[in-house]
Order: C-alpha cells, then sequence, then structure tokens
C-alpha cells in the first residue's frame, strides 16, 4: 500500500481593516479568524510584539500548540496500545523565535515538558521509550527545520 494522502482546508480572513486598510503601518489591526469547516473560529492576530492583539491567539503560540498537541496525541495512543494507563496529561511547552535586524525570523527550538501521570506503577525506561517513539512518530515535530525536545516527567 502506498503514501496516503491528508488534507487539511483551513480559511484565514483578515479582520484588522479600521477603515484605512493597510494605507499606514500601525493604521490596521493584525486581528484574523481561523476558519474550518464544521468547527469553532479561533480569534488569531499578531504576537503583541508586532502590533498584535494579546487576547487572541498568534501563529506563533498555534505552532508550539501543534508541537505540544501532536505529541501528546501519539504519546497516548502508544500507552493505550502498550497496556500502560495514563490518567493525566499536561506539558508546559515553550517555544523560542529569533528575530534578525531585518524583521525577518525563525524559530530556533520548542521544548515539550509533559507531565504525565500514570495508573499503577510503571517502568520509567518504557515511558520514556514511549515519548521517545511519539517524538519520531509526530506529524508535525517531522515536519519542523528546528530542534524539538520532550523532557518528560511522570508523577
Amino acid at each position: 500500500m502506498g503514501d496516503r494522502l491528508h488534507h487539511y482546508p483551513v480559511r484565514v480572513v483578515w479582520t484588522g481593516n479600521t477603515g484605512a486598510g493597510t494605507a499606514g503601518y500601525r493604521g490596521y489591526a493584525r486581528d484574523h479568524v481561523i476558519a474550518a469547516a464544521g468547527k469553532p473560529p479561533i480569534a488569531g492576530s499578531s504576537d503583541p510584539a508586532f502590533r498584535g492583539d494579546p487576547a487572541r491567539w498568534n501563529p506563533e503560540e498555534l505552532l508550539v500548540a501543534s508541537l505540544s498537541a501532536c505529541h501528546k496525541l501519539w504519546f497516548l495512543g502508544l500507552c493505550a496500545g502498550a497496556g500502560v494507563v495514563v490518567t493525566a496529561y499536561e506539558d508546559a511547552a515553550e517555544g523560542v523565535m529569533t528575530e534578525q535586524a531585518d524583521g525577518a525570523g525563525q524559530f530556533v527550538e520548542v521544548v515539550l515538558r509533559p507531565r504525565v501521570a500514570l495508573a499503577g506503577a510503571s517502568d520509567a525506561g518504557a515511558i520514556a521509550a514511549l515519548h521517545e517513539r511519539a517524538h519520531a512518530m509526530c506529524f508535525i515535530a517531522r515536519s519542523v527545520n528546528f530542534p524539538v525536545r520532550v523532557l518528560p516527567v511522570t508523577c
């Protein structure tokens, strides 16, 4: 069987025209709405450092959240398959982006810090191996060109 293709149609609609469009750099909002069929919209903007609304999600946060969620989904699935019962999962993920003098920039690292609670005793080595496998399988981590480190804690 060959590779399967999956498609993810998303609409991003700019809602930040305050009346004069982009006639001036400071004269428009960076606000937008992210939408996909059958799902609630996500209120987005740019990072406040780039004149964005701090009450809205920015692309940088969404990228870090995507990496975190992808790892979690793989880890939980692998645990279920291995007979490891996870009772709680929380990740304090953080991305680091660098910005050059000309305004261009890129992520240089994302660190995932999953904190996992398990039912019953567990083999720390086996849990670490499940995190390693989840990281190796994560679609999003496999797609980025910067390091994604996983520093798990089991409680």
